[in-house]
């Protein structure tokens, strides 16, 4: 399925990508250049938000939740639902386990693509 996006999200989206956080820097390094044999896009445009990572093939998003993500758990939690009905599924990890446990935050990404394309 395609999906559309908001056209007024791209320059958004270059500059989140321009500015990122340390954890989305440090995951990044993992998941750029189908190192897990998977093209993800960082902060991808998708219908009408703006995702950390995604991966077209798979209809996978991650999502870091960082120190403000306490602020917006409720935005947070409608977008998810609003993407999951058009078929993207989600993994969530925090800011500190992708800091401070990238092993086990690719570990569980792996685990996911895997199972994800078993069922392709």
């Amino acid at each position: 399925m395609k999906l559309i996006y908001h056209k007024n999200l791209k320059p958004l989206a270059k500059n989140l990508r321009k500015s990122g956080n340390l954890a989305e820097v440090l995951l990044w390094k993992e998941l750029k250049k189908k190192k897990l044999g998977y093209q993800f896009l960082r902060q991808r445009p998708v219908n009408k938000y703006i995702v950390d990572f995604y991966c077209h093939t798979l209809n996978l998003a991650i999502e870091i939740d960082g120190v403000s993500h306490d602020s917006k758990v409720e935005a947070d939690i409608i977008r998810q639902n609003m993407l999951e009905l058009k078929g993207i599924r989600f993994l969530r990890f925090s800011d500190a386990d992708v800091r401070y446990n990238i092993e086990s935050v690719v570990r569980e990404i792996k685990s996911s693509v895997s199972i994800t394309s078993q069922l392709l």
